[in-house]
């Protein structure tokens, strides 16, 4: 019942602070009830599906899915603008995690002679969403973030190029969060490199959403 306990409260911590990046992000207000809701569902998942039947990536893919129909259903975007939004906050937040990875795993954090091997794990969590955090409120002290992302869903859609090739970098983002699991797990030599695809395609999205954001192609209406 502990370690139950304890899964779906850093699990909560951690979707809680994707969520907040990705209103940060596209200057969406917090809907912390809702949030709180959205990422128990989660965690709830994640727990059996990794505990009771060890399937990682069919849980990190679930809980991409769930981040985009949450967004989608719960707090009213429109999937095409959701589909961004999760790209791009799933992105962010596994860049820095990556590197707080590489840093845990340079001090020896998760190989401490018999230390309970979910203790850096929890660690890793808990500094991962501060981290998202204190990114997100930095973005709202600075005034950054994007303002394209309409706060309702019966918007009309007239894909621009532009719009295509946000929504095509889309696609792969799942491939590069699974990733993550994958390097971490059975290529650890070669880990160094997730941090500088996560940058490369964050550049991508940010250089693009910035064009759409300063551009004269707005297009939604009511």
């Amino acid at each position: 019942m502990t370690q139950f306990v304890l899964f779906i409260l850093f699990s909560i911590i951690e979707a809680f602070a994707l969520f907040y990046l990705a209103f940060k992000i596209f200057k969406i207000d917090l809907y912390p009830k809702e949030m709180v809701f959205a990422t128990f569902i989660m965690g709830f998942f994640s727990y059996f599906l990794r505990h009771d039947y060890n399937l990682i990536y069919v849980d990190i893919t679930l809980q991409y899915t769930l981040a985009f129909c949450f967004l989608w259903m719960l707090f009213r975007i429109h999937p095409f603008f959701a589909s961004i939004m999760v790209s791009m906050a799933y992105l962010a937040y596994m860049f820095l995690q990556s590197l707080l990875y590489l840093v845990m795993t340079w001090v020896g954090a998760f190989s401490i002679e018999g230390l309970d091997p979910m203790i850096p794990s929890y660690v890793l969590q808990v500094l991962s969403a501060i981290t998202g955090v204190a990114l997100g409120l930095f973005i709202e002290k600075k005034r950054k973030g994007f303002d394209f992302v309409p706060d309702k869903p019966d918007v009309r859609v007239q894909f621009s190029r532009r719009d295509r090739i946000l929504f095509a970098l889309s696609l792969p983002s799942l491939l590069f969060v699974l990733a993550i699991q994958y390097f971490a797990s059975d290529l650890a030599e070669f880990f160094f490199l997730m941090p500088f695809s996560y940058a490369a395609l964050l550049y991508g999205y940010m250089y693009l959403s910035y064009k759409k954001d300063r551009g004269d192609d707005e297009y939604f209406g009511a």
